[in-house]
């Protein structure tokens, strides 16, 4: 069995810490886009979102900005995105889209600030990739604050519960965001 690369290692080490709500979280997002569209291409990434607890006004959070980065082609991503990223001293991470296929299903970075702290989680997907129903996601716990809240109480109580597993404490989520992407459908909240 292949030992997993160290920046995976560490990554999967790192404490599950949950702030509250930052209102400096956008600004941090609109700082990464301009970074990130001075630093690429620009035929290679289409539109840049804001997802993930940050960019729920009020919620409590890990303190990372997470992003979704539309590209032409995960190709891109694998030849030109990650080479340069990784020079600017991003990580990179990979997932297959199934046991045993070739290719590249989803990839994400890592942005680090100089004490190592992760800041920023960059994900780039496709334009017709699933991944982007994570706005469905935010976009329902922005209109409906009792549910932000609720998961925020929920996020608090696992990141205590499991503060050295990230694996546990994202597995734990799970229910959470079902019943919620179940409310989503049954509102018939667009993409």
């Amino acid at each position: 069995m292949n030992p997993k690369p160290r920046h995976i290692e560490r990554a999967l080490r790192e404490r599950v810490e949950i702030v509250p709500y930052d209102p400096a979280w956008p600004g941090l997002f609109a700082e990464e886009v301009a970074r990130l569209r001075a630093a690429l291409p620009a035929e290679l990434i289409g539109r840049i979102e804001h997802f993930g607890s940050t960019a729920v006004p009020g919620l409590a959070a890990k303190p990372i900005i997470d992003m979704l980065v539309e590209v032409r082609s995960m190709e891109d991503v694998a030849e030109r995105i990650a080479p340069l990223l990784r020079a600017l001293g991003y990580e990179f991470f990979w997932r297959a889209p199934g046991h045993g296929l070739p290719g590249m299903e989803y990839a994400w970075f890592i942005r680090r600030d100089a004490a190592g702290r992760r800041t920023h989680h960059i994900h780039f997907v496709e334009a017709g990739s699933s991944e982007w129903g994570r706005l469905r996601f935010r976009d329902y716990l922005r209109a409906h604050s009792e549910v932000a809240r609720a998961y925020g109480a929920l996020k608090q109580r696992i990141a205590a519960q499991y503060p050295d597993d990230r694996i546990a404490y994202a597995k734990a989520k799970t229910c959470f965001v079902r019943e919620v992407m179940r409310a989503v459908r049954r509102d018939h909240i667009p993409w």
